[in-house]
């Protein structure tokens, strides 16, 4: 691994110089991996290991997504149970509820040898909710892209990658930490960085929660209200609130960095931010602890599996996304990206210039 300084502190990553894809397929040449599930991450794992040139199959119970991305009934995609008896390595890709639920009939088929691999902690750290117990006599990983599925395979389309976690639970073939890298480098990881499964699960849920989806949107919500309610019109307080921070000042942080954004912006700008930056700090830190705590202590995970378990659940969740959807703020979202001058768009199915590739 490689030794790389983050902010003043050395961390040891796996580039793709380290562990390069030929060294990957080497590695895993005898292997055949079982993709369980079709869902998020599936789509763009499955498609990115098969065009690195991986012995990939799906297990699905709806195939008509699968179908339509290119995969084969009886070539390379399966009923679930003959897909996880065929496997070797078994990605399993299901929800953190449909896991429960299908665990039984994955454990059944982990016989010696085989490798159960994750793309999120939940299931194996909370498993006094999930049941997931697997056996001693298998590895048992975690290979787990920051990314949602969509950007994982249109990064991967475009060379970029998406940077992802590693981690070995267990080592039953004294190979399994060397099964991980080859699976991360499959999936076009741009670099992979070591964790553990608690620790993943852990950020992971905190950031969603926090300032990747929760945090984001509600602040979002917060400001165009205000502007809102003082006379800004829609069009307005969207592009203010929404806008320019999707279509430019983010752009500049992924470039260069936050102070390289706030660089090269006006003076204007630039003071108001680094004025009110540490209010907004100070008024959410607080915000973070209780999330992190909720999180640490497994309230978080219990809600998840709750909610997620009920049969009612995508009714609720249809009338959550519906009011939000159906919201002043987001309708005008709607109406200034259907004013955007049209460019070249990148099709995550096919890729610039109709490139064969799928993602769901």
């Amino acid at each position: 691994m490689a030794m790389i300084n983050f902010g003043g502190v050395e961390e040891e990553v796996v580039t793709r110089k380290e562990f390069s894809l030929a060294k990957a397929r080497k590695t895993l040449k005898k292997e055949t991996i079982a993709v369980i599930g079709y869902g998020v991450q599936a789509p763009a794992q499955a498609l990115n290991l098969k065009d690195n040139g991986f012995n990939v199959i799906i297990g699905a119970r709806t195939k008509t997504r699968a179908k339509k991305d290119g995969w084969k009934l009886g070539v390379d995609l399966f009923d679930i149970e003959e897909a996880l008896e065929l496997g070797t390595i078994i990605l399993f890709l299901v929800s953190d509820a449909g896991q429960k639920q299908l665990w039984k009939t994955v454990a059944k088929h982990l016989t010696p040898g085989k490798a159960l691999v994750f793309s999120h902690g939940f299931g194996l750290v909370y498993n006094d909710i999930t049941k997931i117990n697997p056996p001693e006599d298998i590895d048992v990983l975690l290979v787990a892209p920051k990314g949602s599925g969509l950007n994982v395979r249109r990064n991967f389309l475009s060379g970029a990658g998406i940077n992802s976690s590693f981690a070995v639970a267990q080592d039953a073939s004294g190979v399994a930490e060397d099964r991980c890298k080859a699976l991360g480098i499959g999936v076009g990881s741009g670099f992979l960085f070591p964790t553990t499964f608690e620790k993943e699960v852990t950020s992971d849920l905190t950031g969603e929660r926090g300032i990747l989806m929760g945090a984001l949107c509600g602040v979002m919500e917060a400001q165009y209200e205000v502007l809102r309610k003082n006379g800004h019109s829609p069009s307005e307080a969207f592009n203010e609130t929404v806008e320019e921070l999707t279509q430019s000042l983010i752009r500049l942080v992924d470039e260069n960095g936050m102070d390289w954004m706030y660089a090269n912006c006006s003076v204007t700008a630039q003071r108001g931010a680094l004025d009110w930056r540490p209010k907004f700090k100070k008024a959410t830190l607080p915000v973070f602890k209780e999330l992190y705590k909720s999180v640490k202590t497994g309230k978080e995970a219990a809600r998840t599996m709750r909610m997620g378990s009920r049969k009612d659940y995508k009714e609720i969740l249809e009338k959550e996304l519906t009011q939000m959807s159906e919201s002043e703020m987001w309708q005008a979202g709607k109406a200034v990206r259907k004013l955007r001058p049209k460019g070249k768009k990148v099709d995550s199915k096919r890729g610039v210039g109709g490139r064969s590739a799928a993602q769901e």
